[in-house]
C-alpha cells in the first residue's frame, strides 16, 4: 500500500485548491473596485447577484448596482476594502461558496460576507453584505442615533408593502 503519494507540488495543489481560486476572487473584486474597473468589478458578480450596502436604502440588483457605481468608477471616486481576516466555507458538492471578512475600509472596520455559485466552472458572486461594525459598548448610543431615521425607514417599507 502506497501512503503519502501526491501527484502535485505544493505550488500546484495551492493552484488547485478551489479556496485559494476563492479568495484570490474576492480579492481581485476588491482590487477592482479600488481601480476603478467596473466591468470587471460588475462581471465577477451573475447577472442575478444582489449587494446590499450600508443604508437601509440599498439594497441593488446587479444592474441596479452597475448603474449605482458607474458615475463614481467614472469620476475614479472609488472605495477600497483591504482584508484583515476571512473566512471561506464550500458546499460538499462543490459548486457553492460562502464567506464573511473583516475589512479595514472609509467607514473603520465593516464585515463583508457573501456568497458566490460556481457556473459552467467559474465562480460569481450571488450575493454580498456590507455592514459597519459597532462595538457592543457604543450600540446604545448609535440605536438611539438613528431611532428617528429608523422609524421614516420602517414607515416607508410598510407602506410600500400595503
Amino acid at each position: 500500500m502506497i501512503t503519502g503519494c501526491n501527484l502535485f507540488t505544493p505550488e500546484e495543489q495551492q493552484l488547485n485548491n478551489p479556496e485559494t481560486e476563492l479568495l484570490e476572487l474576492i480579492d481581485q473584486w476588491h482590487q477592482d473596485a479600488a481601480l476603478a474597473n467596473l466591468e470587471a468589478y460588475i462581471g465577477a458578480m451573475s447577472d442575478s447577484a444582489v449587494f446590499i450596502g450600508t443604508d437601509a436604502t440599498e439594497r441593488w440588483t446587479t444592474s441596479e448596482f452597475y448603474t449605482f457605481c458607474k458615475p463614481h468608477f467614472d469620476a475614479g471616486k472609488t472605495w477600497e476594502f483591504h482584508p484583515v481576516q476571512r473566512f471561506v466555507y464550500i458546499s460538499e458538492d462543490g459548486n457553492t461558496a460562502w464567506f464573511d471578512e473583516l475589512l479595514d475600509t472609509k467607514l473603520g472596520l465593516c464585515r463583508g460576507s457573501g456568497v458566490l455559485q460556481k457556473y459552467d466552472g467559474s465562480w460569481k458572486i450571488e450575493q454580498y453584505v456590507l455592514s459597519p461594525t459597532i462595538p457592543n459598548d457604543r450600540i446604545s448610543g448609535i440605536v438611539a442615533d438613528k431611532r428617528i431615521a429608523d422609524s421614516v425607514q420602517i414607515e416607508i417599507l410598510t407602506e410600500r408593502d400595503k
